[in-house]
């Protein structure tokens, strides 16, 4: 693991960002698919999570790229500041529908207006390049992904959209619908990304607070069916009965949204 502490931005506060290799990196030329992960502190190591569980998504590629699931990867995880998480991970586009009456009503107790596009600013044009020259990537959108779970879930799924030429894929693993309400919806209906260049996985468990997202979440899959999307092929919705919302709960499931956005299509069942 490879850790650049407090890397600088203009658009954000430094936080730390870690970069996992797959087996073999060191032992030629080869180019790389990146996928980017939200809440880096609880992507590898249970040391750095402050929950005590990390997803420990590198030992879930490896067994994949070990039997042939998954491609090699390089997996970048972006800590996040806790005190700016929701609202850099809350999406901004979508409160636009709204009047700027009912805007201000509703994202005032939620701290205020959402960061989620100066956030992405980061990623796409300055961590994005940074690791593209420093890493031997494939810098393309098909073989450029995200993935977050919960709000980082809502921020993977902003990314695509508000960036589809940049992600190819995202994974949205217990994706917090509360916190778009009656918003996301009219805005995914205006920016999904082309289903024939992208493809999008999610889930949700049926205990704790994921108990809240299966309503959206049903939305959700009315559009992308509308959108053209195919289930199973470049898309992907799975219940996870009596999964809480919890990190022990995503590093089980963790392999799912890995193979279906670094395998090859067909690959992408459970």
């Amino acid at each position: 693991m490879i850790r650049h502490e407090n890397f600088p931005s203009r658009h954000i506060p430094p936080r730390h960002v870690d970069v996992w290799l797959p087996p073999g990196y060191d032992q030629g030329d080869q180019r790389y698919p990146v996928l980017y992960m939200h809440d880096g502190q609880n992507c590898f190591n249970a040391a750095d999570c402050g929950y005590g569980v990390a997803w420990e998504v590198q030992h879930a590629l490896a067994r994949l790229i070990a039997t042939g699931q998954a491609r090699p990867a390089i997996i970048v995880g972006v800590w996040n500041i806790p005190a700016r998480r929701v609202l850099e991970y809350r999406p901004a586009r979508p409160f636009g529908y709204l009047s700027a009456t009912a805007r201000q009503r509703i994202l005032a107790p939620m701290g205020g207006a959402p960061l989620s596009d100066d956030y992405l600013a980061f990623v796409v044009h300055e961590l994005k390049p940074f690791i593209d020259a420093s890493y031997r990537t494939r810098p393309d959108r098909d073989d450029t992904f995200v993935m977050g779970s919960s709000m980082g879930g809502l921020i993977s799924l902003y990314a695509i959209c508000e960036y589809p030429d940049v992600f190819g894929g995202a994974g949205c693993v217990s994706t917090h619908w509360p916190a778009v309400e009656g918003v996301i919806v009219p805005y995914l209906r205006d920016r999904l990304p082309d289903p024939t260049t992208h493809r999008l996985y999610f889930d949700y468990g049926t205990a704790t607070i994921d108990t809240l997202y299966l309503p959206i979440q049903t939305q959700v899959d009315t559009l992308l069916a509308a959108a053209g999307y195919r289930r199973g092929h470049n898309w992907l919705t799975l219940p996870f009965p009596g999964a809480p919302h919890n990190e022990d709960a995503w590093q089980q499931r963790g392999h799912i949204p890995l193979r279906f956005l670094l395998g090859e299509r067909g690959m992408s069942q459970a």
